[in-house]
């Protein structure tokens, strides 16, 4: 339970983001990268990363976050920054896939909140994703 001055608060999300053509892009290094970015991105939105995980074409979070966020906004930021970071940094590889000039990311996102299931399934479930070794 998180607090702020009129406010006790107690909101988690799954989200996932897709590769832009779900184009098989992660390896071990790159997602392990990629969880550090978004780390940063959310440390600046007041956001908790409580669970990273990938696979190859798509990557999981769960967060904790504050109720004056709007969600679509730390989502946008995710998504843009990581893009910007791993593209600069992965050059070769990215432009290898085709993924195209501008987009890392495939527009879409799924989001759900969390108060239905317990965070330990939700938790479990992206532990189990089965991320690519390097």
């Amino acid at each position: 339970m998180r607090r702020g001055r009129h406010v006790a608060f107690h909101l988690h999300a799954h989200l996932v983001f897709v590769t832009k053509y779900r184009k098989g892009i992660f390896d071990d290094a790159m997602l392990q990268r990629c969880e550090e970015i978004m780390r940063e991105v959310c440390d600046k939105f007041e956001v908790e990363l409580r669970e990273f995980n990938g696979e190859a074409d798509h990557v999981h979070l769960l967060v904790h976050y504050p109720s004056k966020l709007a969600l679509s906004k730390l989502v946008n930021s995710l998504k843009g920054v990581s893009s910007r970071y791993l593209r600069a940094e992965y050059t070769g590889r990215v432009n290898r896939t085709g993924t195209g000039s501008a987009a890392f990311w495939s527009r879409s996102y799924f989001a759900a909140s969390c108060g239905g299931a317990p965070l330990s399934i939700v938790r479990q479930y992206i532990e189990e994703q089965r991320r690519p070794l390097s």
